[in-house]
Parts: structure tokens; C-alpha cells; sequence
């Protein structure tokens, strides 16, 4: 079992970093067209954390988070979240309706459909590197959408996939648009069976 990124070697921790990679390019691609615009984005940061650690890394029990929530099934049964803090989850609603920064005041119907279409493409695109290079089957389910303090979601979301708290991969995701950015945290939660079957297949062992 995989307790924290000390038991992952560099090289392993890579490989993770790479699939990211792969994922987000090709969605930003998808996202560059379906906007007619530039969108880039990187992949700072991958590892492994527990839940305490990921509501840290995100701002805290009592931020106010946007949350999309996919069930992954197939060959490695899987619960994926994507969360943006508050203003970050605003400005991506500007941003993809091609409005001025600052615009979007609220979430409203029209901005929970845009979050949760962006987790759709991202989560989608980081299921297809992982298909291409391990030739595992993973089907996203449709998401589900949270607009709530950080510890609510999470722990939600666990509950509701069945998954308890200890290994979650949390991939911290950039958006660029010209000279703006936006930050989300992408986490990818399953048992360690599946896991380790993730791990085989991209030919890592886990001591």
C-alpha cells in the first residue's frame, strides 16, 4: 500500500507527473478548440497525500470549493474529483464563456454546467493516456456537482464512493489564458487492489 510519495522513487513519481502531462496537453487541445483560443496547461506537482493533507493543500475544511465528482469503472474502479477554489472556479466560467475577468459573481445552473464539462474533458483525456499506455479499460461516469466548504465535498464524495481517506493522488493542475492562470487539484481515489493493478500495468513496483 502506497501511505505516502517516500515509498514512490523518483522515476515512478515521473511516470505519474507524464501521464498527467499527456492528459491535460490533449485536453487542452480539446478545450483550444472548442474555444477558438489559446489554453495551456502543466502539471506542477503529483504525488500521494491523505485527506487531512489534500484539504490543506487545497485551503482548508472551510473553503468554499467547486467540486465535480466522476465514478470511474472498468479495469481499475476509481472515484476522481476536481476541485477549484472559489475564485478560481469563477474565473473559469469567465474564461470559457469568453467574458471579462471578474464577471462571474456567482455559480449559477450555467456555471456548474461549464465546471463539470471541464472535468469531463480533463478527467476523460487523463483516462485516455493511462488507456494508451497501460491498455486498462476506465469508463468515466457522469459527474456529479458540489458547491460547498471543502471538508463537506470531500468527505461526501468519499462516503458516497465507498473509499476510505488514506492514499488519494492528487495531481495540481494550471490553466493559462495569455497572462492569467487558474489553479485546480485533481484527486484520484481508489482501493489498493485497483491500485496496484495501475501500478503493474505501468510497470512500476511499489515497495
Amino acid at each position: 500500500m502506497v501511505d505516502n510519495d517516500n515509498k514512490l522513487t523518483a522515476d515512478q513519481l515521473d511516470v505519474l507527473k507524464e501521464i498527467g502531462n499527456i492528459g491535460l496537453g490533449n485536453a487542452a487541445t480539446s478545450l483550444a478548440q472548442m474555444l477558438n483560443k489559446r489554453i495551456d496547461m502543466s502539471v506542477p506537482e503529483t504525488k500521494f497525500v491523505s485527506l487531512e493533507e489534500a484539504m490543506n493543500l487545497v485551503g482548508g475544511l472551510e473553503e468554499i470549493v467547486a467540486c465535480a465528482t466522476l465514478r470511474i469503472e472498468g479495469d481499475v474502479p476509481a472515484q476522481v474529483l476536481f476541485v477549484f477554489n472559489n475564485d478560481s472556479a469563477l474565473y473559469l466560467v469567465d474564461m470559457l464563456m469568453g467574458m471579462e475577468k471578474g464577471t462571474t459573481k456567482q455559480l449559477d445552473e450555467m456555471g456548474e454546467s461549464v465546471v463539470k464539462e471541464i472535468a469531463n474533458v480533463l478527467t476523460g483525456s487523463f483516462l485516455n493516456a493511462i488507456g494508451t499506455m497501460t491498455q486498462l479499460n476506465m469508463v468515466p461516469q457522469v459527474p456529479m456537482f458540489a458547491y460547498d466548504m471543502l471538508g463537506a465535498v470531500l468527505s461526501t464524495s468519499l462516503v458516497a464512493g465507498g473509499y476510505i481517506e488514506e492514499n488519494i493522488l492528487m495531481i495540481e493542475t494550471v490553466l493559462f489564458e495569455e497572462y492569467n492562470y487558474i489553479k485546480g487539484h485533481f484527486f484520484f481515489i481508489t482501493e489498493e487492489q485497483s491500485l496496484n493493478k495501475l501500478f503493474n500495468a505501468l510497470g512500476l513496483t511499489i515497495n
